[in-house]
């Protein structure tokens, strides 16, 4: 069900004093509405961004809508509940069949925050022998990144889906789940690891990454609103970029915007796990966007990586058929970031 969230607008009231002070493009701010999950590195941006007043910069003024995982995200654009977002790349392939979504962007690296975890009497049995996984049960959130890396673990273990009970729970339950010891496998994405290595003594057997996963985060918009409002969607983008920058330059200020956000979104983690956080999960600036979906010598490096996930949900019964990446990973978006100068400035500029 879709929720507004109470991110404090006062940055956005307050242009005159917000960074960059002088470059805002227009007296009048044009609304987007922006979609995401709580409490998740990838979603720091839109917090950060609206903490520090950086929307108006560009004259955007975001309405945001907050959902618990990707389907029911990706469900909404049906009602065009929301504009751009960011979302797991599960989600977001499943979006563009459905509803048509684009991805325009990736949010980050997630190969390393998506896990499959043991609880503390099961872990050590089970890195001793990984086959001792046959027959057990592993609660996951279905069609989700999670899954796709809890798969690639077991292909490495040498079993099958088949080899083992699925059983969906989104992620707060799994937590609830393993926590009580009513679960002892699970498929988790980060941060949720982190409070079930802090809370419940779980640790990880193994990550997307270990399994041979890429498991990139997708920014993503509806393909009709992007026809409709390409001006605003290169300034998302453009925002999105500026935030991930400022806090490459400043890591100690966003370890502490992160400790608020998660906050917020109910997650409690140890300073140190929000530093590995910033540690394993790779972003990428807006030359690196470009590289990653260039096409001029045959399919990018997101095509192959979201191919390979649309395999997995093909094989899954999730998709009736494997989608052309070209026809929804699109860079149209990203180049208008980099033709504009005075975007492109504010993409890459982390000193403010």
């Amino acid at each position: 069900m879709k929720r507004l969230r109470a991110i404090p607008f006062i940055a956005l009231l307050c242009a005159g004093s917000a960074a960059l002070p002088g470059t805002v493009w227009s007296a009048d701010l044009t609304p987007i509405r922006v979609s995401y999950q709580p409490a998740l590195y990838w979603a720091l941006p839109f917090y950060v961004a609206t903490e520090k007043g950086w929307w108006a910069e560009v004259g955007l003024k975001p309405e945001f809508s907050v959902f618990p995982a990707g389907v029911p995200q990706i469900a909404a654009a049906a009602s065009k509940s929301w504009d751009v977002g960011g979302t797991g790349s599960v989600p977001a392939v499943l979006g563009y069949q459905r509803f048509g979504i684009q991805v325009i962007g990736l949010t980050n690296d997630e190969s390393q925050g998506n896990v499959l975890m043991a609880s503390k009497a099961r872990y050590d049995a089970v890195r001793r022998n990984p086959a001792s996984l046959k027959g057990q049960t592993i609660v996951l959130t279905s069609n989700s990144t999670g899954d796709y890396a809890v798969q690639a673990c077991l292909k490495k273990y040498g079993l099958t889906k088949a080899d083992v009970t699925l059983k969906n729970m989104g992620q707060a339950e799994i937590i609830s789940a393993v926590s009580s010891g009513n679960a002892d496998y699970a498929g988790v994405w980060a941060p949720y690891d982190y409070t079930l290595e802090e809370k419940a003594g779980a640790r990880v057997l193994c990550s997307g990454k270990d399994g041979g996963a890429s498991v990139p985060g997708a920014l993503v918009t509806r393909g009709e609103f992007e026809k409709q409002h390409p001006d605003e969607v290169a300034k998302f983008l453009a925002v999105y970029l500026h935030a991930w920058a400022w806090m490459k330059a400043h890591p100690d200020q966003a370890v502490a915007m992160m400790k608020k956000f998660y906050q917020e979104g109910g997650v409690n983690i140890s300073d140190d796990s929000m530093r590995k956080e910033f540690a394993t999960r790779p972003t990428f600036d807006l030359k690196q966007q470009l590289a990653a979906m260039d096409r001029t010598k045959g399919a990018s490096q997101a095509d192959d990586s979201f191919t390979k996930i649309a395999q997995f949900m093909h094989a899954s019964g999730a998709l009736a058929s494997v989608p052309e990446a070209k026809d929804y990973i699109d860079d149209s978006a990203m180049k208008r970031v980099l033709d504009d100068p005075k975007l492109a400035a504010f993409a890459m500029d982390g000193s403010k």
